[in-house]
């Protein structure tokens, strides 16, 4: 069943772009905002408009749209799903591959939420419940360490330093060839793709980003780099190497050959969570924990490397 509401565009929202707009009016995500615009549910003034628009102070802003099912969190067990650290405030988890963050429309399979339910952890901290204690993602193709806040004190606080760019986020990833040059800064915006909305790309009008990497190793076929992220962009480094011509191994959706992740037995990016540090959100003590490869980034590393 569809609902409609039709509203005033206040001062404060005059020369905002549509699905923003939307998204503050009526609670929305940006993400389902834009869904809503893309369908022709939004009408500025009796015309229908486009996300990218601008609306206008006092104009009339009519929304016609169908609500989703909330997602909700479905206590599972997840093999290999391990906990680093666990205190009052924070539990560090070391996310394997296959598992989202947290639930959200359209995903099915496991989260961290879920698995943190099933394991008995209690999150109590403020915002959507389906999203509670989650200050950070990583891609449910990409494996390795998170933090979920377990106190109110806690999130406030972890929110805050990733804000400010105070966590040190450290990767590891394989990528085709060979960089050059073997270490360096890719400063280059990062937006939605112009022609595929499921994907990210560098774009002019797109949010600062800056990915810092050093070469660890250089195989014939490939790279293994550490990256340092200055921001944390969604698909950050899968688009800012796959710019670089040098996308991660086992990565189609940004360039990766599909045949030398066939080889490699990969099926899905070469990139892993390595270190994550921060100031204890309680205790203002530096704290840093550290992963190791899962079992499919380690043999297809160990193939690269005896080619």
């Amino acid at each position: 069943m569809t609902e409609r509401r039709t509203l005033p565009v206040p001062d404060g929202l005059d020369g905002e772009r549509v699905d923003a707009a939307v998204a503050k009016l009526l609670g929305f995500s940006r993400t389902f905002a834009s869904e809503v615009v893309a369908a022709g549910g939004v009408e500025l003034d009796g015309a229908v408009v486009a996300k990218s628009d601008r609306v206008r102070a006092g104009a009339w802003l009519t929304v016609e749209w169908t609500p989703k099912t909330e997602p909700r969190i479905v206590p599972v067990r997840v093999p290999d799903f391990r906990i680093v650290f666990d205190d009052d405030h924070i539990v560090v988890i070391d996310k394997p591959v296959g598992v989202a963050a947290h639930p959200s429309v359209g995903w099915e399979g496991p989260t961290v939420l879920g698995a943190l339910a099933d394991a008995g952890f209690r999150i109590s901290t403020s915002g959507a419940a389906e999203r509670a204690g989650i200050v950070h993602r990583l891609d449910v193709g990409t494996s390795g360490l998170m933090v979920v806040a377990k106190s109110e004190r806690a999130y406030a606080g972890l929110k805050r330093a990733f804000h400010d760019r105070e966590v040190s986020k450290i990767y590891h990833a394989v990528v085709q060839g060979h960089p050059d040059p073997f270490s360096g800064t890719i400063d280059a915006p990062i937006g939605r793709h112009p022609s595929a909305g499921w994907k990210f790309a560098v774009t002019a009008d797109g949010k600062p980003s800056v990915t810092h990497y050093d070469t660890l190793e250089a195989m014939r076929r490939a790279t293994l780099l550490e990256v340092h992220l200055e921001t944390g962009r969604t698909h950050q480094i899968r688009v800012h190497m796959a710019a670089q011509k040098h996308p991660c191994a086992g990565d189609p959706l940004y360039g990766g050959d599909p045949t030398l992740a066939a080889r490699l037995g990969l099926t899905r990016q070469w990139l892993h969570a390595m270190r994550l540090g921060f100031r204890h959100p309680a205790t203002n003590e530096p704290v840093e924990f550290e992963s190791v490869y899962p079992p499919d980034l380690q043999h297809a590393l160990d193939l690269l490397r005896a080619d």
